[in-house]
């Protein structure tokens, strides 16, 4: 059944809900009363929460005369009753410092994201790397090493520099080399190093033969840029403690699903991706329920997408549907906005960005 809520109801859903984020136990009427400052009397208070039960937001456990959230529930406080905060400036100087990692590379950083993530959160959190293959190619450049040896450079507009050597299996003159470099960027300036994989057969069924062993070369280590980086290793996951420290998981069934979700990495870069995707720029709740994955029903996700230039990767928290969402969500979007901007600045020094 739905129906909409009136004042009243909204204020007591929001508090079994806050309360039951802090005790991870039912809530009942007359600690609803004792807690808040209702002016209405615990027998008002259980009226209201059978309603709330016969509308589909809270349940009652069949152990207890408490009240618990729904998925349902906990959809109508993350998108009706609860206020974003502003990080404390404590919380906003920790994540600067969680930033300030020895060796500046990628890689350091997104670890450097998911520790910052798990430690505040108290919560799984999980960064993939960038996904290169939503970059648009802009140009190449060719530079002869050796006789049969090439240093391909390939520039993604706004994205990264990549570069690529090939060894080839005849010797190449400066020409054919010149030739080919102008060949390239014609015919792949402005598309995705995905259209480019999708689409290369039409793209280069008419060039010379001298010219195909080449290409074949640069279109395969360009599929094998991509293949890295949809790896599921190419993902840093850190905060299992946390979870497992968390009354949730007493329970040896539910301990169980959480080291299985843990140790299957695909699992959790395939919420973050598919997440990013429906809701771009925006942080992506999903709850319980929500989640396709039947392993994934007691969880739920909390993510947003970093963006350098045109390539772009994905950030979130994993966790029980028992979390302090608004926390969350302030964090997590604080952090990628940080993210985004330690990446870019980094590479623009490093000239690997333009």
């Amino acid at each position: 059944m739905n129906k909409e809520l009136n004042e009243r109801e909204k204020n007591i859903l929001r508090y079994i809900i806050q309360q039951f984020i802090l005790t991870a136990s039912p809530v009942g009427s007359r600690n609803i009363t004792h807690k808040y400052d209702l002016g209405i009397s615990p027998a008002t208070v259980r009226n209201i929460m059978s309603d709330l039960e016969e509308s589909g937001y809270i349940d009652h456990p069949h152990t207890s005369a408490g009240r618990i959230p729904t998925d349902k529930g906990y959809r109508f406080y993350v998108d009706s009753l609860i206020d974003i905060p502003r990080l404390k400036s404590a919380e906003r100087e920790f994540i600067h410092r969680g930033f300030e990692v020895e060796n500046v590379d990628t890689g350091e950083l997104l670890r450097a994201a998911s520790v910052l993530l798990s430690k505040i959160t108290k919560q799984i959190a999980c960064v993939t790397y960038p996904k290169i293959e939503s970059g648009i190619f802009e140009k190449l450049q060719i530079f002869p090493i050796t006789p049969k040896r090439i240093l391909i450079v390939i520039s993604i507009k706004s994205g990264y520099v990549k570069t690529i050597t090939l060894e080839l299996s005849t010797e190449v003159k400066p020409e054919m080399l010149n030739s080919l470099q102008n060949l390239l960027n014609e015919r792949l300036s402005d598309l995705s190093l995905k259209e480019i994989q999708a689409s290369q057969s039409e793209r280069f069924s008419d060039i010379e033969e001298d010219q195909k062993a080449v290409v074949r070369l640069f279109i395969d280590s360009i599929d094998k840029i991509v293949k890295e980086t949809r790896k599921s290793d190419k993902a840093v996951i850190t905060g299992a403690r946390n979870v497992i420290l968390q009354p949730e998981f007493e329970d040896p069934d539910k301990f169980q699903s959480i080291i299985e979700l843990i140790e299957d990495k695909d699992i959790i870069v395939h919420i973050l991706e598919r997440s990013v995707e429906a809701f771009n720029d925006q942080v992506f709740i999903s709850i319980g329920s929500e989640n396709k994955n039947q392993k994934l029903s007691d969880y739920s996700f909390i993510t947003k997408e970093y963006k350098v230039g045109d390539v772009t990767g994905s950030l979130g928290i994993i966790g029980p549907k028992r979390m302090e969402y608004s926390k969350v969500i302030a964090v997590v979007d604080y952090v990628t906005r940080m993210l985004s901007e330690i990446l870019k600045n980094e590479l623009i020094k490093k000239g690997e960005i333009i």
